[in-house]
């Protein structure tokens, strides 16, 4: 069992990191700037704080805390775009952190026992990453759907919107492309 090292201004800038990613708001420039530069700085810190370890223990740290600076930088930019390409690169790079952590954590093991916490990890890992790809799926078929009710809605709107005349036409038209995004 590995020990886990978090400090308070790591679990501060979690919170706070899980708190914007919460309010789906997306980021100024001067403040994604000046976030990406506190969250590398954070980390070299942690990075540094797993020198007073060895072995097997440093290297889980300090693999952690790349792993955590990763996702960190991921989220932040995932929080300035708000585009589903960086959510999926945040996705990512939360798996990939795991992952490394559990293989690192395999190094003080020998022989089979250490073939068989690789492959554990492994598994792990690859069963995550289906599950992302299958959830990516899922959603790209929830907006297809939600896009051709859409147009299906707004055709029948449309269609209403024939039976009236002049201003009243116009405005029930209107009304039905922004109600149903057209």
């Amino acid at each position: 069992m590995t020990k886990r090292i978090f400090t308070p201004r790591l679990v501060c800038a979690l919170v706070l990191a899980g708190m914007a990613g919460a309010a789906s708001a997306n980021l100024t420039k001067p403040v994604y700037s000046t976030a990406k530069d506190q969250v590398k700085a954070m980390f070299k810190a942690e990075r540094d704080n797993c020198d007073k370890l060895s072995g097997t223990a440093k290297d889980v740290c300090v693999e952690r805390a790349k792993g955590q600076e990763k996702v960190a930088l991921a989220h932040l930019e995932y929080q300035y775009t708000g585009t589903q390409k960086d959510r999926n690169d945040y996705l990512e790079a939360r798996l990939e952190a795991r992952y490394q952590v559990a293989k690192e954590a395999c190094g003080d093991k020998a022989g089979n026992a250490k073939d068989v916490c690789i492959a554990d990890a492994k598994a792990v890992h690859d069963k995550a990453r289906a599950d992302l790809k299958a959830s990516k799926a899922i959603a790209e078929v929830q907006n297809d759907q939600m896009e051709a009710k859409l147009k299906a809605d707004y055709q029948a709107a449309n269609e209403r919107c024939d039976a009236l005349a002049g201003d009243a036409k116009d405005s029930c038209q209107a009304s039905a492309k922004a109600r149903y995004f057209q």
